[in-house]
């Protein structure tokens, strides 16, 4: 498939570890290179800001999403080229999945694994046929794969649900296993 923008779910935080900071701003640099443009949560702050700046120093398309109580507290990035202000964090959500033909996680807090979750289900149950990516940044996601292996050997997941999910460390297979990723149509 052809991947003309990439959806970004990430922290408003950095993480303590600098590493994230570096994945963060690798991959923003990449979909730049790559000619795909960044939709993101708007913020100037946190993973999602180091993001943005890795697409923008590097020529690249930047929209971020950003409701309006959150303009002032997370400092909308004054330089992406698209800014779009929405009322909800629902509205933010919900567009910025429409944005996106893929969707790329990132190390997070509540509100990351919170997007992704929802992104997630809305495939299951038939709303998107779009990739999500889990950039596994130092091993950050190990522990939600092993709760996906659970969930299927207990019978909560279906199997067929994970050929939608990527998971990588590294940013240029997660993009290549994207662009491979061919609809099922879940039943």
């Amino acid at each position: 498939m052809k991947i003309r923008n990439a959806t970004i779910f990430c922290g408003s935080r950095n993480g303590d570890d600098p590493v994230y900071q570096d994945q963060a701003y690798a991959l923003g640099a990449l979909l730049a290179e790559k000619n795909i443009g960044v939709v993101f949560g708007g913020g100037a702050v946190g993973l999602m800001g180091t993001v943005a700046d890795g697409a923008l120093s590097n020529g690249g398309s930047v929209t971020g999403v950003i409701p309006r109580f959150l303009v002032d507290k997370e400092m909308a990035h004054p330089d992406v080229q698209h800014m779009e202000i929405v009322e909800t964090m629902h509205e933010r959500k919900a567009r910025m999945v429409a944005l996106g033909d893929v969707i790329i996680t990132l190390p997070g807090g509540v509100g990351t694994l919170e997007e992704f979750f929802e992104a997630f289900t809305w495939g299951q149950i038939g709303l998107i046929e779009k990739p999500i990516g889990l950039l596994d940044v130092d091993h950050f996601f190990d522990s939600l794969s092993q709760l996906f292996k659970k969930l299927i050997t207990e019978g909560f997941l279906e199997e067929e649900h994970m050929s939608q999910l990527f998971i990588s460390s590294d940013p240029s297979d997660i993009l290549r296993s994207l662009e491979a990723f061919e609809p099922t149509g879940f039943k």
